[in-house]
């Protein structure tokens, strides 16, 4: 059986008083049936690890080179040294703003594993490709050409978050999410074997709240949820929790 996994992208957002909401967060009684996670920014790593109990803390990007004359970067060595043991790849927001190229992704994913970090591989398509009805191609193209040889369901973890429902409050039918993860699912047990394929977590994300967490998660072959402006507030993402836990 695969754990549940509900984690939480804080994106540019957060300073030291934000931590409080973390520290509330670890303060509740650990799920049942679900793994948290809190991916702040990189200034406030290191503390939030210090803090954060059982909740496993993960970077929100890596540079694919362990070290280097690359000013500004972030390896996946460092953010493991600062405690991290996650680090989400392939946002939608880094493949729009830095251009991140599928074959970007999958290096930083191989980065991630060598420094022993568990690779979170973000999938999406944009409005355009939706009302297109590329979807499903988009998709299946990103996930083969994102995830690296040697994927499981240790070291990897897919999250499906259609660009045009992010921070938006649009939100797919569940059908819609439902026909995205079945296929995500058999092109990896395809790809990877039964064993691998059938362990690999799969995420939706975007614009997930308390309100429609539960229909959300009641969805087939969704094990959980990368929550971006929600994860901010403990209260909100508790209740996201519960939601899932009780899936």
């Amino acid at each position: 059986m695969r754990r549940k996994l509900a984690a939480g992208n804080w994106k540019m957002n957060g300073l030291a008083a934000s931590l409080a909401e973390l520290e509330t967060l670890a303060q509740a009684p650990a799920p049942h049936q679900t793994d948290r996670m809190i991916c702040p920014p990189a200034t406030l790593l290191a503390r939030a690890v210090n803090v954060a109990g059982e909740i496993t803390i993960g970077g929100q990007d890596c540079h694919p080179q362990p070290s280097g004359a690359h000013t500004g970067d972030v390896s996946a060595a460092m953010l493991a040294d600062a405690g991290a043991t996650a680090v989400i790849v392939g946002h939608s927001e880094r493949r729009a703003d830095h251009h991140e190229t599928d074959a970007d992704i999958r290096a930083k994913a191989e980065a991630a594993w060598a420094a022993g970090l568990t690779a979170v591989i973000c999938l999406g398509e944009s409005l355009a490709q939706r009302e297109a009805e590329e979807t499903l191609s988009v998709i299946a193209a990103q996930l083969e050409a994102s995830t690296p040889d040697g994927a499981t369901g240790t070291n990897t973890v897919i999250a499906y978050e259609p660009i045009w429902a992010i921070g938006t409050g649009l939100v797919p039918s569940l059908d819609q999410i439902a026909e995205v993860h079945d296929a995500m699912r058999a092109q990896l047990v395809a790809r990877f074997g039964a064993t691998e394929g059938k362990a690999m977590r799969l995420l939706y994300g975007g614009s997930v709240k308390p309100d429609n967490a539960a229909d959300i998660f009641a969805t087939s072959n969704v094990d959980g949820a990368l929550v971006g402006g929600a994860s901010l507030k403990a209260a909100d993402f508790q209740a996201i929790i519960d939601a899932l836990d009780a899936a």
